[in-house]
């Protein structure tokens, strides 16, 4: 068994794509494009809500600014569910959110997935793809991960 196939096989691996989960959602409210560079694959591809696709370049660019959290009031991941396959994992999860725009509140729901290849001895995101989510389709608070507020993170009893 090679040192890649031991790792794939062990427990460990869950661990690293929870934390790399955790950390791609982190480089979002904080807008920290570099250690979101760092995570992603070179032909990395990005689909939006509506299904367009975006480039790697394109996708950094906006991540500088995509979180703002004077508008972005409310950010949680919930439901997470991460499926390995071999040496490409599956990390998806649902996102709540308010907004708030000129003093009106805005809730609703995304779930994404975002692909990742194992290479190099190292998780490399290689697609990440976002879909709303009906408002009657949205998991419950109880499977709730990570909370922010305001861009904050807050602690929580399970963590």
């Amino acid at each position: 068994m090679t040192p890649t196939d031991a790792y794939l096989a062990s427990s460990k691996v869950m661990d690293d794509l929870r934390k790399l989960n955790a950390r791609f959602i982190d480089n979002f409210v904080t807008n920290d494009v570099a250690s979101h560079d760092a995570m992603l694959h070179e032909r990395f591809i990005g689909i939006r809500s509506d299904g367009s696709r975006i480039d790697r370049a394109s996708y950094l660019e906006q991540w500088a600014s995509g979180f703002d959290p004077d508008v972005i009031v409310y950010w949680d991941v919930r439901d997470e569910l991460i499926t390995l396959i071999g040496d490409v994992a599956l990390v998806r999860a649902t996102n709540k959110h308010v907004f708030r725009h000129d003093g009106h509140e805005e809730t609703g729901m995304t779930t994404y997935t975002d692909t990742y290849l194992f290479e190099a001895g190292a998780w490399k995101c290689i697609q990440a793809q976002i879909t709303p989510v009906a408002p009657s389709k949205g998991p419950a608070d109880e499977t709730i991960v990570s909370v922010y507020v305001n861009g904050v993170r807050e602690e929580r009893q399970s963590e």
